[in-house]
């Protein structure tokens, strides 16, 4: 069965499950209390065990280490070991010391007009379909239209696997066959102990290939585009670079969350306290995803920006 077959099955059985149980609730059609969007979640539980996804192969996430710090004093080259020849120039006692670079705080952002650039996801659900169409956008690729976005979102079925998506449907790997599908090469799943890494690692590549980072938010539950930072220093001149927050697209908005609260407008700052309560360890109540679980997970590009 082909991906388009097998996602058009899938909704076919999703459907007729849904059908038939909203008939049951037609008292409460207008989803007073969400009920409606509940018997939709049971639906899609149900077509995922009638037609489960595909058990495809993906790149896992690569655990992204800090990078070491240099010690102010140390050398940048070793002494070498060894007899001495005596012919041998003798080297300069005393060699000009390569002025230090000057550590001052940064404020960088991909976006001087972030609603531009920006577009909500049309579905509840698709919030990974809409950042992937942002950064497409970006890059060009592109528009920002809800029929594009639909028409991305009906592609799932060729990049869709259970190893990254127990659920079905949009796991971060899924993000970067997308984005390689319409000619963004060069991104990558990159997993980090701790969120001081993912951001500072995730600065570091927006400031060297001008392009946004994807962030999995609200615990691999929600995607997030991160277009730029504030830091006490240059990420590509210092390694030990702290970044205190990141500016986001967040296709949620306009929407409230019952459990994250109200939606920000496109490229708010969120600042330490906002990053720490929205972007957490993955974990998924679906079931374990071992190159991720406990980590912090980002989609990296490692090209310049694709325009």
């Amino acid at each position: 069965m082909t991906p388009a077959s097998r996602r058009i099955r899938r909704r076919h059985v999703a459907a007729v499950v849904l059908a038939l149980a909203l008939l049951g609730v037609a008292a409460i059609w207008t989803n007073t209390l969400g009920v409606a969007d509940r018997v939709k979640d049971v639906a899609h539980k149900v077509a995922l065990f009638v037609d489960p996804p595909p058990d495809r192969p993906i790149e896992a996430a690569r655990l992204i280490t800090p990078r070491p710090i240099l010690s102010p004093t140390a050398s940048p080259e070793a002494t070498p070991q060894g007899s001495i020849d005596p012919a041998a120039t003798p080297p300069d006692p005393t060699p000009t010391p390569k002025p230090k670079p000057e550590r001052v705080k940064v404020d960088v952002n991909l976006l001087t007009n972030p609603d531009q650039h920006f577009i909500t996801e049309v579905d509840k659900d698709w919030c990974a379909v809409a950042g992937t169409q942002m950064v497409l956008a970006l890059h060009g690729k592109a528009d920002l239209s809800e029929q594009f976005q639909r028409t991305l979102a009906g592609r799932i079925g060729e990049w869709e696997s259970r190893r990254d998506s127990l659920n079905g449907e949009w796991g971060p790997a899924a993000i970067v066959a997308a984005l390689r599908a319409y000619g963004v090469k060069g991104y990558e799943v990159r997993a980090y102990e701790s969120r001081a890494d993912a951001l500072q690692d995730a600065a570091h590549a927006i400031a060297d290939t001008h392009a946004p980072v994807l962030l999995l938010a609200w615990r691999g539950a929600h995607t997030w585009v991160m277009t730029g930072f504030r830091a006490d220093a240059d990420p590509l001149l210092f390694d030990d670079t702290r970044v205190s927050g990141a500016y986001i697209l967040d296709p949620w908005y306009p929407r409230n969350s019952s459990i994250w609260g109200q939606s920000d407008p496109p490229g708010t700052y969120q600042d330490a306290s906002e990053m720490r309560r929205n972007y957490l360890p993955w974990k998924r109540p679906e079931g374990h995803y071992p190159d991720r679980d406990g980590l912090f997970i980002a989609v990296v590009p490692t090209k310049t920006l694709n325009r």
